[in-house]
């Protein structure tokens, strides 16, 4: 590996998150034909998903910048430590070159604020008000966004938010400082990207703004903010809800990064979410940041139906024996009755209802099959088993063209889609 990562700025960008280590050659097909005006990611992995593929940031960092360069990428590369949430998160991924930290600091969010009634808001917020020192700062203000939006901070807005995002965002400057020192002693440029996006209820405007003003007041280095949206961002399946009022709220969640920054819209479980990239491109004025991971893996799996569909159904049988123990960390809604089992179903079928086909849904309208979601959660299970791990890896060595034929034409509809409103 000669060439090193970047931080890449207020550029569009897009990230491949990589669970097999052998993906990057197709996501620089994909960029090569399509992803121009768009900064790469190639090396993009969580420290989650490190352990459940019982990969290093080391591998992770060499597989992908290896591979880019064997494939003849010469843009810049963008490398995204995802998940951030603790110091050693940090010092590991730092010290291989990663320069794009996201801080994850959802396990301080009281995911049930939006729920309390206003007795149990306000006795919450005695208990939590040392969390929440800027409260008077925000309490009552009005700001009016350039959409016509204004964000009325009442006093049960200004609680929520304390009570909801208090202790994240004091974990979130910390850990964002700690980024800096580390970053700045070793002498690497960095960026990093917050996420608020693994909550159960929608990030509010309110919310939105009291959040990025702490943290760019505290003096973090902030490119790119993930909220959680309206509407539902399952993994594996398009985006479900009213497109509607998700572009009217893009607008305003745009509008205030604008404000306030600028810094970047980022969308995370971005993966196959095609009917609403070019209302991302188009709210934000290209100021995004789109992250994919799991997805490459399934494109992976459809390599096997293709060239093993012996294997294929093994690895489904597998997969429906693991999907509810490893659905748990995940917002899905698949259950395996909505997909057929392997003794119900021709090999064409099985991989149309496991892995979708593009060709069977409208354009814009990306995957609607619920069979994805059963092999996505189950990927750490699959590529650490002893068999079934090996069969995956040896296919896709065995087949390399195809694997970069199936991951260049998915994609390259990701892209086009995005391209479609920049």
């Amino acid at each position: 590996m000669t060439k090193k990562c970047v931080a890449l700025g207020m550029q569009p960008s897009f990230g491949f998150g990589d669970r097999t280590g052998l993906a990057t050659p197709g996501h620089v097909a994909s960029m090569k034909r399509c992803g121009e005006g768009i900064a790469a990611i190639y090396p993009q992995q969580s420290i989650r998903e490190m352990t459940r593929t019982q990969r290093t940031p080391t591998e992770v960092m060499d597989d992908a910048m290896n591979a880019a360069e064997a494939a003849g990428w010469t843009g810049p590369i963008g490398a995204d430590a995802d998940h951030l949430k603790v110091p050693n998160d940090v010092d590991v991924t730092a010290a291989v070159g990663f320069t794009f930290f996201t801080i994850d600091p959802s396990d301080d969010v009281d995911q049930k604020a939006d729920d309390y009634d206003e007795a149990t808001l306000r006795e919450k917020f005695a208990s939590s008000k040392s969390d929440a020192s800027w409260y008077d700062k925000y309490l009552g203000k009005s700001i009016k966004l350039d959409t016509g939006t204004v964000i009325d901070i009442n006093e049960e807005a200004c609680m929520r938010a304390a009570v909801k995002y208090g202790k994240a965002i004091s974990r979130a400057l910390e850990l964002g400082d700690y980024i800096k020192q580390v970053n700045e002693k070793a002498g690497n440029d960095y960026e990093i990207e917050l996420s608020v996006d693994e909550t159960d209820q929608p990030t509010t405007l309110a919310e939105h703004y009291i959040i990025a003003d702490q943290v760019l007041s505290g003096g973090m280095k902030l490119v790119s903010l993930a909220p959680r949206f309206i509407g539902h961002f399952e993994k594996g399946v398009d985006f479900k809800g009213d497109l509607n009022a998700l572009e009217a709220s893009l607008n305003d969640h745009a509008a205030i990064a604008k404000s306030l920054g600028p810094y970047k819209i980022s969308l995370h479980s971005g993966s196959d979410k095609v009917s609403m990239y070019g209302l991302l491109a188009k709210a934000t004025g290209g100021c995004f940041h789109v992250k994919t991971a799991g997805t490459s893996y399934l494109e992976a799996l459809r390599v096997v139906a293709r060239h093993d569909s012996a294997a294929f159904r093994e690895i489904i049988d597998f997969s429906r024996e693991r999907y509810d123990t490893d659905k748990a960390t995940y917002h899905v809604s698949a259950t395996l009755a909505d997909a057929p089992t392997t003794d119900q179903a021709d090999d064409k079928t099985l991989e149309s209802e496991y892995l979708e086909m593009w060709a069977d849904v409208p354009v814009g309208k990306g995957f609607t099959k619920p069979g994805r979601q059963i092999l996505h959660c189950t990927f750490g299970s699959v590529l650490t088993h002893d068999k079934y791990g090996k069969i995956v890896h040896d296919c896709l060595k065995a087949h390399p063209d195809t694997y970069i034929e199936v991951l260049d034409d998915h994609f390259g509809r990701h892209l086009d889609a995005l391209r479609s409103g920049m």
